[in-house]
């Protein structure tokens, strides 16, 4: 018998591995019970599942590629008709396992599963809906696949609640508290009497997603106030949306209060910068988490980072405007590349100097360079093979998902502008 989902947890924890290794968003495997009553399927998305005297309750249901075979995990464990699915927030890979379980009911004669969710998940649909395309782009450009494509179609809730919001099912009872953290309609999960929290993407054993640069607002201050909240229950089994379960009420208090605490910082040192009146590039270069928090097992940036969180905490307070007066009207970029690459005896010039800068190791500037080269030079195949030279760097120099992502995207684009396939 292969590593338990526990055991695996209990290694991480330990540094024994890492999450560069073991990707907390990217872990896939069985259906395990990780406590009586209570199983938990490790997906793109995770699956929490419980038995109950009236059939299953399940946090989340998984995502549209993967909804058929958490199902077959769940019927794997236990054959009870879904009397409630919770979902935890409105992102895509939480939300698409009903409809499978709706078809085996209609099938059996069953009654129909129930969800629960916050009052503002709907609006998040109805938003999906609106900006498909973009949200296709941004999301191929992300996690680097560009086959995939956006759903428009999504199973709403039947049921909302605004701030909390207690269920029994089958003699086991369920506390939904909203959130504002990730998004501004998560629910964390508590199911006291069996000590077990669901706490969706509030925790997801990486430096939390609280700053994703081509995504809507995030809350880093209320989500802090939220792990707290959690962290005071007592609980001895978390069930996170993503990465691991955490077993043990010491190391769940210490992992969400210290993920806390990482939010807090970049909140709070990013606002007194602010209200001291410096611009947003002062503070992205000034503000740093600190290093014994970001060591952490469960907090390394593998998937959002710090310096992102920082950006999502200006536009929070202080909206678009970064504080340089030429950004607030600026001219077109290939007009001001095209006048800098003038300046510069032309931009081969540019291009030549990104590729000294990179080869120095100071990827930052290259890339200023790279970017000013390519936008004056559009069609120039080793202007090009410059860029994507850079951006290439870039990608390998990053440790989160989403930075690999943005860049390999720009490395790619110029990959096949400067003709390869």
């Amino acid at each position: 018998m292969g590593e338990s989902v526990l055991e695996l947890s209990d290694r991480l924890w330990d540094g024994d591995i890492d999450t560069s290794t073991h990707h907390p968003l990217f872990s896939t495997g069985t259906l395990e019970e990780v406590a009586p009553g209570v199983a938990f399927v490790p997906s793109f998305a995770n699956v929490s599942a419980f038995a109950t005297d009236d059939g299953l309750v399940l946090v989340d249901t998984g995502s549209l590629p993967f909804a058929r075979l958490v199902h077959q995990s769940v019927r794997s464990w236990d054959r009870a008709p879904l009397h409630t699915a919770v979902y935890s927030h409105g992102h895509i890979d939480h939300v698409f396992g009903v409809p499978v379980f709706e078809e085996e009911a209609a099938t059996n004669g069953w009654a129909a599963p129930r969800v629960i969710a916050h009052e503002a998940l709907p609006n998040r649909f109805d938003r999906y809906v609106l900006t498909a395309g973009y949200n296709e782009v941004v999301n191929q450009r992300q996690f680097g696949l560009p086959d995939l494509r956006w759903p428009v179609d999504y199973r709403y809730p039947d049921q909302t609640y605004a701030d909390r919001h207690d269920i029994d099912v089958g003699g086991v009872r369920f506390e939904l508290h909203h959130a504002r953290g990730e998004t501004d309609d998560h629910t964390w999960t508590w199911a006291p009497d069996l000590k077990v929290l669901c706490c969706g993407d509030l925790f997801i054993w990486a430096s939390p997603n609280a700053g994703n640069p081509q995504k809507v607002q995030r809350y880093p201050r209320e989500w802090a106030l939220a792990l707290r909240e959690m962290a005071d229950l007592g609980a001895e089994l978390l069930l996170p949306g993503h990465g691991v379960p955490i077993a043990g009420a010491a190391r769940i208090r210490t992992a969400l209060t210290e993920t806390a605490e990482l939010l807090e910082h970049l909140h709070d040192e990013t606002l007194s910068m602010m209200n001291a009146g410096a611009r947003l590039d002062d503070i992205i270069h000034a503000v740093r988490a600190p290093a014994h928090l970001l060591a952490r097992p469960y907090l390394r940036p593998v998937y959002d980072e710090p310096e992102f969180v920082i950006r999502n905490v200006w536009r929070l307070y202080g909206g678009w405007y970064d504080g340089n007066p030429a950004h607030l009207k600026p001219a077109p970029d290939n007009a001001f590349a095209a006048e800098v690459a003038a300046l510069a005896g032309g931009a081969q010039r540019l291009a030549q100097r990104a590729a000294q800068l990179a080869d120095a190791g100071d990827l930052r500037l290259a890339g200023h360079l790279a970017e000013l080269a390519a936008q004056a030079a559009p069609d120039d195949a080793s202007v090009h093979a410059t860029r994507a030279d850079v951006y290439q760097r870039r990608v390998q120099a990053e440790s989160s998902t989403m930075a690999k992502g943005i860049f390999g995207w720009a490395a790619r684009e110029s990959h096949r502008q400067a003709g390869g396939s």
